[in-house]
């Protein structure tokens, strides 16, 4: 695939950069608002934070997390790092593909039956399954965030193996060979 140049790169860098702290500010106000439901004893609080998490998940982060998921794909094929090349890359989309289908799967279906009972008029059997999504999303997105900055772990076998051949002397006489004719 044909690397994107600079300005286009910085342009998706924002982007994409933007988006994970959006989706991480999302997740840390669903926190907030998942732990107020399950410490307050006000049934009038429980509700309005359980609409509020609703209003979230129903709303916002879907497309915050898909527009991560495209930027950060987009990224990845298009510049150096490409999408197996390095372990960190690697493990942040995994991680990304494994939380968005939670997201999904468990946290939208977990707000919504809380506020289905709250409106039914019911009260919450265990309001701290609210925060249990949140938290570990949060950390889920603290820890791709700290990677992105540190980049541990190294090439994988596949990295690896292409700057091997990158580095071979029929490579490097092909591409002396490409920039002279």
């Amino acid at each position: 695939m044909k690397p994107l140049r600079r300005p286009a790169r910085r342009a998706f860098l924002v982007v994409h950069v933007a988006a994970s702290a959006g989706w991480l500010g999302l997740t840390l106000g669903l926190l907030a608002l998942a732990v107020t439901a399950a410490t307050t004893e006000s049934g009038p609080m429980i509700e309005a934070t359980c609409r509020s998490m609703k209003v979230f998940t129903d709303w916002l982060v879907m497309p915050v997390a898909l527009l991560t998921l495209i930027s950060g794909l987009l990224l990845s094929l298009r510049t150096k790092w490409g999408l197996a090349r390095h372990r960190w890359v690697y493990t942040k989309f995994w991680l990304t593909l494994i939380t968005i289908t939670a997201s999904l799967f468990a946290l939208r279906p977990g707000v919504n039956n809380a506020v289905d009972t709250i409106s039914s008029g019911m009260p919450l059997t265990e309001p701290r399954d609210l925060v249990m999504g949140p938290a570990v999303s949060l950390s889920t997105y603290i820890f791709m965030t700290v990677i992105s900055v540190l980049k541990p772990w190294g090439l994988t076998r596949r990295g690896r193996r292409s700057r091997v051949s990158a580095t071979s002397p029929k490579a490097l006489d092909e591409r002396s060979l490409r920039r002279t004719a």
